[in-house]
Parts: structure tokens; C-alpha cells; sequence
């Protein structure tokens, strides 16, 4: 194949050095424009902090918009444990009772999607979880900065944090040459860390053998008959669990030549849209999202698995005779790189155990839902029914590293309880935090390790956030 990798003998030259503009300068800086970017930058503007955020793309969301990550998660409590045989709900059948346990940023985000037409609100019928269309999706993340009074800079790809006596901004890789934009705290909502290991950060990568999870390009499938699949479903029902299933149909493809499935089975999910479906069935393995040269064979690999499920879609199953892509992801979704190593790690038993904690700052309720690194299956293990987890403050503050915030899926955890928490609401719940801390600290000039927990609870909580149920 004709993609670049990974040089066998590693050489080097010495770049000349370079000056930068100074875009600006603020109190609270948010790299990234993802769930956990925009939790960032509604806390920190609500907390009355001067706020830019900056990310790389033309439009914010993140793995909503540009990994196409639907639906969003739920952040309900459950009472169930297994999903039900046969359901043709497309939505999760065991994954809400009705109990919310994240609102403020996230409320605001799910309210503005669904006004504008743009998802269906969590309920029974979806099993809690959110259903929402991408690009009312990006329109709505534009609304609630602009209502929040965030100022954003797009296109701009952030490659290090600036660092003067400690942390004092990033910079960034723009088609204006590089800028830095001074700041007296940084919010790292990359995903991967990126801010917080330029500066120093000590951090983890996969499990105790090195693995992590693995990628994943999700893509939309169009004129889809959903009473077509209805049918095929109630005469199967031993085949299909709500929102996965369909062994018999993929062992036929697989028999005939026709399908090389990298997972154990096939996931796809209901859409605003009465004639449209998610599918999130593709399995890239043995890939990095810090690494160039693995992202670049996860894109075509991705796109490979694109194309040969949708033709299994349309050549095997029931209601997909005339479904055609509408659209693959602008990137591969990756679902775990870098956790930095925090004042608290989360572990696998502070998850399953529903721990408490003096600084909670964000609840859980999703399952810890690993991937299998190497290929075929995915364990999943509840949280303890109708109770959520604590995400401690310690969490989102790095060892070692001063002016610095971190939120989303590279929080400090294992990587078992990462499988739980790098899920979007939670990630904007975390960065809605993040965001509340890092205004406080830069409005009383001390570091955010120094934030008292119970300040941030406080206006957490004034900002419609929950932390108990």
C-alpha cells in the first residue's frame, strides 16, 4: 500500500529558530473544541473569566462533529443490565431510568440541539441517550459560546505549550504562521493530552501490555426502511440486541468472501432522521493516535471498512436494500491515547463501586466498555444500578505541572476506568469543571491546585451542575 510509514532508521536535522505573533492574551485559554472543550469555555465564561478557545478544525464538536460520535451517551442513571432480544428500537434498551446525573453545560448543549430541530431529547425511547444531526450539532456549539461570550479561534493546530517561568499559553500552527496566545491558565481538551505532556507531564499510555483501545471511523447510512429491518428482527429475534447483533447475516458474508469483520458483531444506532442510521462497526487495531504515521494507516484502513460493511449492509440485511453512505467521519475516532497521571487516579473500582468523593467535581453512570485491543470483543461491566460514580477535582490536576487543567478522555485514571469515562457527556461534565477552576484560580491569582474544591462545587452547582443523586 502506498501509505508513508514509519522509518526503519530514525535521522534528524536542527530547525532554525522562529518568532511568533502574540494573538492574544487572556485569563483562561481552552485548547480544543470537542464536548470537553465547550464544558471548558461555558464554566469558565459563566464563572465571568475572560475565555478564548482555540481548535484546529473549521467548526467545533470535536468527535461529535468530526468523528461523528452519535449518539450522545447516557448520563442516566440504569436500572437494567441486559439489553433487550429483539428490540428495534436502534437506541439502547439498558442504559437510563429517568435519573439525570449531568446537566449545566451539557443541559445547555442538549437543549439548544433539540430546539433547533437538530436530536431527540433522552427518554425512554431512546434509552436516555441523546440522538442529535452533526451539523446542527456544529450551529448549536457556535450558539452556546457566543451566548456564554467565549471567544474561539479556529484553524489552528495546537503543537506545544508556551511555557515562560511555568505554563503561560500555547502555540499554534495556523496559515498566519505561528501564533501564541498568553494565557494565565490553560485548559488541555485534546483528547490526547497534548498541552499538559509538552509541558512536562508525566502520563500513561494502554494497558499493563501496551495496548489500547481500539480506533474506529463511524459513518451515516441514508434511506434506510427501518420496517423492512423490523420484520427481519421479529423473525429473528435471537439476532439482533437492540442496537447490535446480526451473527447469522455476517457469517454468511464472511462464508461467501464478503465480509472481514475486525469486531464480533454489528452496532448501529437510530438518528433524528426517520430515514438514517449511525454505524459504528468498523475496528482498527494496534493503532496510536499520538502517532503519525498509525493515524494515517487508521484512515485508510477505516475508509476499507467503510466501504466493505456498507455493501454487507445493502447486499445482506433487510432494510438497507437502497441505503447508500452519506457520510464517513472527517477523522477516525480515536478512543484512548494519553491519561495524565493527576493528584487522584480513577480506578476500575472507584467506577464499579460508585466511590464517592470529598471533591467530586462530575459524575458517571456509562459502563466500562473496553474494546478489545487485539481484535474480536468488547467487555462491558455496569455501574451499580441507580447510583454514579465520583470524578474527583484531583483528577484534572497534573503532577508536576503548574497553570495547567486537563479534561475528557486524558483525565487521570487507569486505563480500565478510562473505558468509562472518556465518553462524551462525561468528558463535557469534566471539562465544565475544568473550565470553573481554572476562572477561579486565574481570578484570585493562585495556581489551580490551590482552588478549593468546595469553591468549585459552588459555582458548579450555581451553573446548574449535578454532583449527587
Amino acid at each position: 500500500m502506498p501509505i508513508l510509514r514509519r522509518p526503519e532508521k530514525i535521522s534528524t536535522v536542527t530547525l532554525p529558530s522562529r518568532t511568533a505573533v502574540v494573538a492574544a492574551e487572556t485569563q483562561v485559554l481552552i485548547v480544543g473544541g470537542g464536548p470537553a472543550g465547550l464544558g471548558a469555555a461555558f464554566g469558565a465564561a459563566r464563572a465571568g473569566a475572560d475565555v478564548i478557545l482555540a481548535e484546529r478544525y473549521g467548526f467545533l464538536g470535536g468527535n461529535a462533529t468530526a468523528a461523528l460520535v452519535i449518539p450522545i451517551s447516557s448520563y442516566y442513571t440504569h436500572q437494567n443490565e441486559h439489553q433487550t432480544r429483539g428490540s428495534t428500537s436502534l437506541f439502547p434498551t439498558d442504559h437510563g431510568d429517568g435519573n439525570p446525573t449531568i446537566a449545566g453545560a451539557l443541559g445547555d448543549l442538549v437543549s439548544r440541539l433539540v430546539l433547533g430541530g437538530g436530536a431527540l431529547p433522552p427518554s425512554d425511547r431512546t434509552g436516555y441517550t441523546v440522538p442529535f444531526d452533526p451539523e446542527i450539532f456544529k450551529a448549536a456549539a457556535f450558539g452556546m459560546l457566543d451566548s456564554a461570550g467565549a471567544n474561539y479561534l479556529l484553524h489552528c493546530f495546537a503543537s506545544s505549550a508556551f511555557i515562560e517561568d511555568a505554563v503561560s499559553g500555547a502555540v499554534f500552527e495556523t496559515k498566519s504562521g505561528p501564533v501564541v496566545i498568553r494565557a494565565q491558565v490553560v485548559v488541555d481538551c485534546t483528547g490526547d493530552g497534548d498541552m499538559a505532556a509538552s509541558a512536562g507531564a508525566t502520563f500513561e499510555v494502554g494497558r499493563e501490555d501496551g495496548g489500547v483501545q481500539p480506533m474506529t471511523l463511524l459513518f451515516r447510512m441514508g434511506e434506510f426502511e427501518k420496517a423492512a429491518f423490523d420484520a427481519y428482527v421479529k423473525e429473528h429475534p435471537d439476532q439482533w440486541y437492540g442496537i447490535h447483533g446480526l451473527w447469522d447475516l455476517i457469517r454468511k458474508a464472511e462464508e461467501a468472501g464478503e465480509l472481514d469483520l475486525p469486531r464480533e458483531d454489528i452496532l448501529f444506532f437510530g438518528s433524528p432522521h426517520e430515514k438514517e442510521v449511525d454505524v459504528n462497526s468498523s475496528r482498527i487495531i494496534n493503532v496510536l493516535g499520538t502517532d503519525v504515521w498509525d493515524l494515517t494507516y487508521a484512515e485508510w484502513e477505516g475508509r476499507r471498512q467503510v466501504s466493505m460493511i456498507s455493501a454487507f449492509f445493502r447486499r445482506y440485511v433487510p432494510g438497507f436494500e437502497k441505503a447508500y453512505t452519506i457520510q464517513s467521519g472527517t477523522t477516525v475516532c480515536v478512543r484512548e491515547t494519553r491519561r495524565i497521571l493527576g493528584e487522584y487516579q480513577l480506578t476500575a473500582d472507584d467506577v464499579l463501586e460508585a466511590r464517592k468523593h470529598d471533591d467530586v467535581i462530575a459524575l458517571g453512570t456509562y459502563p466500562i466498555d473496553e474494546h478489545n485491543p487485539k481484535g474480536k470483543g468488547t467487555m462491558l461491566k455496569p455501574v451499580p444500578a441507580g447510583r454514579a460514580y465520583d470524578i474527583p477535582l484531583r483528577c484534572l490536576i497534573p503532577k508536576g505541572v503548574e497553570n495547567l487543567v486537563v479534561a475528557g478522555r486524558c483525565i487521570s485514571g487507569t486505563h480500565e476506568a478510562n473505558t468509562s469515562y472518556r465518553v462524551m457527556p462525561i468528558s463535557m461534565a469534566t471539562g465544565h469543571a475544568a473550565g470553573v477552576c481554572a476562572a477561579i484560580a486565574a481570578r484570585t491569582f493562585r495556581p489551580p491546585r490551590q482552588v478549593p474544591f468546595k469553591d468549585v462545587q459552588k459555582e458548579l452547582i450555581r451553573q446548574g451542575a449535578i454532583l449527587e443523586v
